[in-house]
């Protein structure tokens, strides 16, 4: 398969591509700054692109299966956090003009402003205010998403991504804002950064 990958120099972006290489995709990583990724492989095609740019993104949408968006931005104390919006439009406008019509996305837990009152105290009233520029501008981009019906589109919300080892553990998926237990609570508040990553890749 043919994977455009964008966001590829962040932490995450790097765990997603080295997996779709390690599966045998073919990738092509857009990128702001070339020489932030370090990776070499003969399927890997790394390319510098303007995110907020529809002319620019379709030049490498082109011929690719799936784009895969692991893009993330700053939070903001003063101002609203634009971004996640923003280039999801003109990513989604690109993929229409090379006719590509399947594109994963990841966000968070919470981004429902309502979704975290069963919360831990520490998440619901020192975390979330925290976040919340960028909760907010990622739930904004999802609710435009489920406005899109000429795309093939998934939304993979993790929670907190670590840099740990995977572990034989069990990886809990549910439809919603945040995997609840049997009483409707938050299970955990973090995944390995590489299950998330593996995840997106197995939702193609």
């Amino acid at each position: 398969m043919k994977i455009a990958v964008v966001g590829a120099t962040g932490q995450t972006g790097q765990q997603l591509v080295n997996q779709a290489l390690q599966q045998g995709h073919s990738v092509t990583a857009l990128v702001r700054n070339p020489g932030k990724l370090t990776v070499t492989h003969e399927n890997l095609k790394v390319v510098e692109a303007d995110i907020f740019s529809e002319d620019s993104l379709k030049l490498h949408f082109k011929g690719q299966d799936a784009v895969l968006s692991c893009l993330g931005f700053p939070i903001s104390f003063f101002y609203g956090v634009p971004g996640y919006t923003q280039s999801m439009k003109a990513a989604l406008n690109a993929m229409r003009e090379v006719k590509v019509n399947r594109i994963i996305t990841m966000t968070s837990w919470y981004t429902d402003p309502n979704s975290g009152s069963n919360s831990s105290f520490l998440i619901r009233f020192m975390l979330l205010p925290m976040i919340r520029s960028v909760l907010n501008n990622m739930y904004e981009m999802e609710n435009f998403l489920k406005q899109t019906d000429d795309i093939n589109w998934t939304v993979v919300r993790p929670p907190g991504l670590k840099n740990t080892p995977t572990t034989a553990n069990e990886f809990l998926t549910h439809e919603g804002y945040y995997v609840p237990d049997e009483n409707g609570l938050p299970i955990g508040q973090s995944v390995k950064r590489r299950c998330g990553s593996f995840h997106a890749l197995s939702t193609q």
